[in-house]
């Protein structure tokens, strides 16, 4: 089958490309821009473009499937040849769909732990060797590639996305799965550049759960008040079956889960991780893993890439850094911080990023987010507002809608090196927050 990826550089369109040419499929592609580490996995594969930018002439009427990624726009040269051949052209997620419709799709979705939950079924399956085909959004430890496709597994396993499919096709990615099995783990308001009220994203989240196959499943949180209504107001037929954060004690640092086999040691912390463990577990059960196996392979699961992973640091200072960029995510992040460190002094940094945390409107949703930390730190860029086209923040408007009076606010990358030159990384711990790199903070030094 040959193939073509419009906007081949993306962390999750370069996965599938690996995938689909270690499936021995003809794979070509462009992108005006690819960093690392993208750049280099294609290399590796012979895959990477030959010179950056939009070449309509690498569109032939013998190519069998246009696959467009979310960085293109709907002009896109390449995309406008495709169309006038008429040939087929999926988004990524249809595209995952295409390849999966006749196995049993299991579909984890979320406004947070979706990353999480998946990365600790696969871990799982991987510990006890059962192969399925997968598509993750984080690098797991074990695995080389986030996409994984064959001819033979029974089970394919997704993170199941809410955001839109492709510039072209603007349903939520999650709608084109069709689970026969899903995880629904919580639901937050979050980008709000595309849902622009509550009820839009809420109105996602129903039609998932409408999505799932007649006879099907769903594992939900009925600790979320918004997942409970969504499964409440369900018109389709589907077993559920509810979990809950289970019991659990810190001895010596060390998160121990307590089940009816005894106490199991784990590798990560916070109630989020133990709720999303959860979740988890009832997954692998509807795939035929026992309880015993389950727990047997858990305690190894060390956490998903940049969800509360540790930074190996020159100093040995304790350092975690985490992915949370959403009001829901950042202060799971932090209440799991300052519970897993209760004797020591706790500084939490955060990064606003994204275009939803930089409006001011959503700025609500922070309230609070930061207590608990003896030294609250948030820093977001005054360019970023200008590259993005927004209106000025002050800080004390930061301050304000964080509810939170003694946060220091950075709103320019040297200033914020420099106080982070001044601390000592061997006393205390660290937790950084952010989708970006606090510009260009070294976090090993």
């Amino acid at each position: 089958m040959k193939t073509h990826f419009i906007a081949i550089g993306g962390s999750a369109m370069h996965n599938l490309a690996i995938a689909l040419k270690d499936k021995g499929y003809h794979v070509t592609g462009s992108d005006d821009a690819i960093f690392e580490p993208s750049k280099s996995r294609l290399e590796k594969k012979g895959i990477l473009p030959g010179e950056m930018g939009w070449f309509p002439e690498k569109i032939t009427s013998d190519i069998d499937a246009v696959i467009l990624g979310m960085h293109a726009h709907q002009d896109n040269p390449e995309l406008a040849k495709a169309k006038e051949l008429g040939l087929k052209i999926y988004s990524y997620p249809e595209f995952l769909y295409e390849q999966s419709k006749d196995k049993t799709r299991v579909v984890i979705a979320g406004s947070h732990g979706k990353t999480t939950i998946t990365s600790m079924i696969l871990h799982v399956l991987n510990f006890h060797q059962k192969e399925v085909d997968f598509m993750v959004g984080a690098q797991l430890e074990g695995f080389d590639c986030m996409v994984k496709l064959s001819e033979d597994n029974d089970f394919m396993v997704l993170e199941g996305d809410e955001y839109l499919s492709s510039p072209i096709d603007l349903r939520s990615k999650f709608l084109l799965y069709q689970p026969n099995i899903a995880l629904l783990s919580g639901i937050a308001w979050d980008h709000i550049n595309v849902f622009k009220t509550f009820d839009d994203y809420m109105e996602q989240f129903r039609k998932f759960v409408a999505s799932i196959t007649a006879g099907g499943v769903l594992v939900y949180n009925e600790e979320d008040a918004e997942v409970v209504k969504v499964v409440e107001s369900a018109e389709n037929y589907f077993r559920k079956i509810p979990y809950k954060t289970p019991e659990y004690e810190i001895v010596n640092g060390k998160v121990h889960l307590k089940t009816e086999m005894g106490d199991v040691p784990l590798s990560v912390f916070g109630a989020h991780n133990l709720l999303n463990l959860e979740g988890a577990r009832h997954i692998c059960h509807t795939l035929g893993i026992m309880d015993e196996d389950f727990y047997e392979a858990i305690m190894s699961f060390k956490g998903a890439s940049k969800r509360l992973e540790r930074v190996e640091r020159e100093d040995n200072g304790t350092l975690y850094k985490d992915f949370a960029h959403a009001p829901s995510k950042v202060k799971a992040a932090v209440k799991a911080f300052c519970e897993q460190f209760k004797n020591e002094k706790k500084y939490g940094f955060l990064e606003l990023h994204t275009y939803s945390s930089l409006n001011p409107v959503f700025l609500e949703q922070y309230d609070h987010a930061m207590d608990g930390l003896d030294e609250a730190i948030v820093f977001y860029s005054e360019d970023a507002l200008k590259i993005k086209r927004m209106e000025p923040i002050s800080p004390e408007l930061i301050k304000e809608k964080f509810k939170n009076e003694n946060l220091k606010v950075f709103t320019n990358a040297e200033e914020l090196h420099a106080y982070w030159n001044t601390l000592d990384k061997t006393e205390g711990v660290y937790l950084m927050m952010s989708s970006g790199n606090f510009g260009g903070l070294d976090l090993t030094k």
